[in-house]
């Protein structure tokens, strides 16, 4: 019987953030609307989910100690990783000693560097993936470029939303991938994977979600992405039943053997009715915001609503839908928007701004979110909603 007490109290039901950005404010929000206490974590202060949690803290979530003594100090029920650059072997240490992590510390362990996670997937549960090599030296990662051939895709073994990943075109552009991935990896430089290039008509988010009452994979997500990082999303993606078939079976087995209860973004390539693993998050996927729009229950509900222990007996499509991430370029801490109502003049559209402190570079600040009767329409309205944004960079 799952029980949830009151917040603030004695009697709560407390949650951990590892990791307050913007998909960690969601799943803050959705775990407050059963009356979870919400403590947030971040390396960064003011983070976007820190903005809506009862309680929140400034620390690196590499420095395990750190890491320890707030957990230990709050004694969540649940430790819910957000990001991939996690003290994991910390998380593990903590589960042995009682603590619950979603959707296991295992999981997080294997998923937050690339390794883990592409060893698992092709060489224990032997699933199709692209041809890797990893490399520690720019003398073994050239060796590697050679053994994979070019073109190949070179990311750091942790990283995410593309940070430190680089596509070799040409033998010219080894040595400038190499540098973009040690400046580019969440923990510093390091290990890299370099992945021979596939041959895909497009690749899909399969949000997969392992609950009480059994594993439901929704509606597959399309993607458009920019050097690694993800601008457009839609869902549902148009596939064959074969390659829909494959997806599922794919998705079942690498979240199968993750275990635990949660969302898992499933990223796989396809071409024709050939499905290829990629990689899998465990946690919500930033392609899957669009089920903000898209369906009854967003993949934060769904994290939610499994990580607590509850079932979902079904999740409701509403239709044809796309989202378009607003990606801010600057140096500063005071970003502004204006001609919201003319974003919001079209029906069925929404906009959601993530509150982000500041922006050195590029950063994501939020996403327009549209549904429509097909996904050409849905992409087209969201992209005329972006287009009426003024993002002001002060």
């Amino acid at each position: 019987m799952v029980k949830i007490g009151t917040p603030l109290t004695t009697v709560a039901r407390k949650a951990l953030l590892c990791g307050s950005g913007e998909l960690g404010k969601e799943v803050a929000l959705e775990l407050q609307r059963y009356g979870v206490e919400v403590v947030a974590l971040d390396r960064y202060d003011n983070a976007p989910a820190m903005q809506v949690a009862h309680r929140s803290y400034t620390l690196s979530m590499l420095d395990g100690k750190k890491l320890r003594e707030i957990i230990e100090k709050e004694r969540p029920d649940h430790i819910i990783p957000e990001v991939e650059a996690i003290a994991t072997p910390e998380l593990v240490a903590l589960e042995k000693e009682g603590y619950h992590v979603t959707p296991t510390a295992n999981a997080a362990f294997l998923t937050m560097n690339r390794e883990g996670i592409r060893r698992l997937a092709a060489e224990e549960l032997g699933l199709p993936t692209s041809p890797y090599v990893f490399a520690d030296t720019l003398e073994e990662f050239k060796a590697g470029v050679e053994k994979v051939g070019i073109p190949c895709v070179v990311k750091p073994v942790m990283s995410s939303s593309g940070h430190g990943q680089s596509v070799i075109k040409k033998p010219e552009d080894i040595e400038k991938a190499w540098a973009i991935a040690q400046d580019g990896g969440r923990a510093g430089a390091g290990r890299v994977i370099v992945e021979g290039f596939v041959d895909f008509d497009y690749e899909i988010t399969l949000l997969t979600v392992r609950h009480s009452a059994g594993t439901t994979m929704l509606k597959p997500i399309g993607h458009h992405q920019v050097d690694g990082d993800y601008r457009e999303s839609w869902q549902p993606q148009a596939m064959s039943t074969s390659a829909i078939d494959k997806a599922n079976r794919i998705a079942k087995a690498i979240t199968d053997a993750l275990g635990g209860y949660g969302i898992f973004g499933v990223e796989m390539f396809i071409k024709g009715d050939d499905v290829i693993f990629s990689e899998v998050s465990p946690r919500p996927h930033d392609t899957g915001m669009v089920t903000m729009i898209s369906q009854d229950l967003s993949e934060f509900a769904l994290h939610a609503r499994a990580l607590l222990g509850l079932p979902i007996p079904e999740v409701r499509f509403f239709g044809p839908s796309a989202s378009k991430a607003i990606v801010v370029e600057g140096d500063t801490d005071k970003v502004v928007f204006e001609n919201l109502e003319e974003v919001l003049s079209e029906p069925g559209v929404q906009i959601r701004l993530f509150g982000k402190p500041e922006v050195h570079g590029h950063r994501r600040f939020g996403v327009i979110l549209a549904t429509d009767s097909t996904v050409e329409k849905a992409l087209a309205k969201a992209e005329r909603a972006y287009s009426r944004l003024v993002v002001k960079v002060l």
